[in-house]
Formats: structure tokens, sequence, C-alpha cells
């Protein structure tokens, strides 16, 4: 039986193109006009009505995560995608086989994660709620942390980079596609506050379908020496 979306809002079904010619077929929102919050879900988790439709977007950074993820090592490591919205990247991943947690902190996330699961003939992903102004204590650690586009608000590099500190392993590698958000800077001063280390690379190759792109991959590193 297909899955079916709540009324309330409008949604399109689009194919979106990954590195290596594996597309996804992917549910969305049909415009950031849209805004259905009847219960109050969205305002009681911090999210505004301008933001309440960002989530189920689909963002080039957004897209160049998944890209990455379709040739990164995965191995044997935890992964966990923060404010993954339509979670394109933990699908590529999941895909691939590799142990991947999808987090956001908006109402209806695990909902289009399970209707894009079905539209792409996907067993169940593991979702948990990752707000990060809020303790987490289901979420546990991971070894890789990957996220796009999320410094776009003022008050995101503090709460961010806590939120990662509590959520990385002490061997952890964190991977963020930020279209140069102004942002930036402050959020990797409390990443090296927190012990981890940067390295960036530049992104300037258009998307596939030929949309300019201009972005960076953010790579922290850190390393905490175990205790005897």
């Amino acid at each position: 039986m297909p899955y079916s979306t709540p009324l309330g809002y409008q949604v399109k079904t689009q194919d979106i193109a990954v590195a290596g010619g594996l597309d996804l077929n992917i549910r969305s929102l049909l415009d950031i006009q849209q805004y259905f919050d009847p219960l109050g879900e969205a305002e009681n988790a911090g999210i505004s009505p301008a933001c309440w439709p960002l989530f189920g977007q689909i963002w080039p950074s957004a897209q160049k995560l998944a890209d990455l993820m379709q040739v990164y090592v995965l191995g044997e490591r935890r992964i966990l995608e923060i404010g993954c919205g339509l979670a394109l990247a933990s699908m590529v991943v999941h895909r691939r086989n590799g142990d991947i947690t999808a987090s956001d902190c908006h109402p209806l996330t695990e909902t289009f994660l399970k209707a894009n699961l079905q539209l792409n003939t996907l067993p169940a992903l593991k979702y948990s709620t990752g707000n990060w102004d809020r303790i987490n204590p289901e979420l546990g650690q991971f070894d890789v942390i990957i996220g796009s586009d999320v410094l776009y608000e003022r008050n995101q590099p503090a709460a961010l980079s806590a939120f990662i500190d509590r959520h990385a392993a002490p061997h952890a590698e964190v991977l963020i596609i930020d279209p140069n958000r102004g942002n930036r800077s402050a959020f990797n001063r409390q990443m090296a506050a927190n012990g981890f280390s940067l390295s960036e690379t530049l992104i300037n190759k258009p998307l596939h379908d030929g949309r300019a792109y201009k972005g960076r991959l953010l790579k922290y590193e850190r390393e905490l020496a175990k205790h005897s």
C-alpha cells in the first residue's frame, strides 16, 4: 500500500540525481509557502512559521552531501545526519548498507522519510529526534556526523557545536557541506574550542542539473585520549 501524506499541505515528487547515476525519487513540499502546524508541534520544537517549510525542500548543499556519501568510505562506523530534512544523504548511505541514523527536530521529517524510503523501495532507516537546543538522551554517540547547510541562523554555531560535542565519539569526524554562510567562522571557533581540527575543501562543481554551486566541505576531526 503506498505511503500517504497527511492533508494540510501540498507536495510534489521528482527524481533527484546522485553521483554515479543512481537517482532518488523524492517527495518534497510543493514550495516554501507551505505551513501546517495544527497541534503546535513545530512551535513547541522551536520552529517558527517562516522556517516550517525549510525541512521539506531539496537544497543544493543537501545534494552535494548526498554525492559525497555516494563515494565516502563507510566501513563499520556509526553515522549520524544532523538537520537531515529530506535525508538525501542518509538514504544514500542506507542504500549502501551503511550504519546511518537520520535526525531532525521537525515533527514531519520522519513522515517524509518513510514515504521516500517506500518510493525508492528501501527498508526502514533509523530515525531519531535531534533538537540542537535540547538534551537528546536516546541519541547516543557516533563516529561520523554529517550535515548540509546547517548554519543559516545566528544562534546555530553555539547550539550545533554543543550538540556535536555531546554526540560525537572520542575519535570522531564531522563533515559539513556549507554554502559559504556567514556564521561559518563562529562555528569554526566553537568547534576548535571543543577540540576539533578543521580542513576545508572548496566546492565549485555545478549541480547535476547544471545550476552553479559555490560552497565548501568543512571537515572536522577530533581524537580524545582514552582515560586509563
